[in-house]
């Protein structure tokens, strides 16, 4: 996914009032699947355009968006890979994501404010 295309979407989504998230990684540590910057839309279900890594980290952070698009607040999420069943396995990456989670607003409620 480009950045165009993806601001595109988001254009779009805001245009029509459809509701979703965008969930972006504003900070990591250690080793992550993607890096800062990486943008992923959560539609209400569950749908997504891009990804920020898969896997349960990612589940978190639907989860969380879906709260975001429920009630219209950002919020701040960090998804810790350091610690769960498949760490000793190898099974993921070992460090820490903070997502910044926030609602796509249409432009009708953007202009009301």
């Amino acid at each position: 996914m480009n950045h165009i295309e993806f601001f595109e979407t988001v254009m779009s989504l805001r245009e029509q009032g459809q509701q979703a998230a965008i969930a972006t990684i504003i900070r990591v540590k250690g080793s992550t699947p993607r890096k800062t910057g990486t943008k992923m839309i959560i539609y209400p279900d569950y749908k997504l355009y891009g990804t920020i890594g898969g896997g349960c980290g990612e589940g978190e952070v639907i989860e969380k968006a879906i709260h975001v698009i429920k009630t219209g607040r950002p919020q701040q999420h960090k998804v810790d890979l350091t610690e769960g069943l498949f760490y000793e396995d190898g099974g993921i990456c070992g460090g820490i994501m903070d997502v910044f989670i926030e609602p796509i607003l249409s432009i009708k409620s953007i202009s009301m404010k």
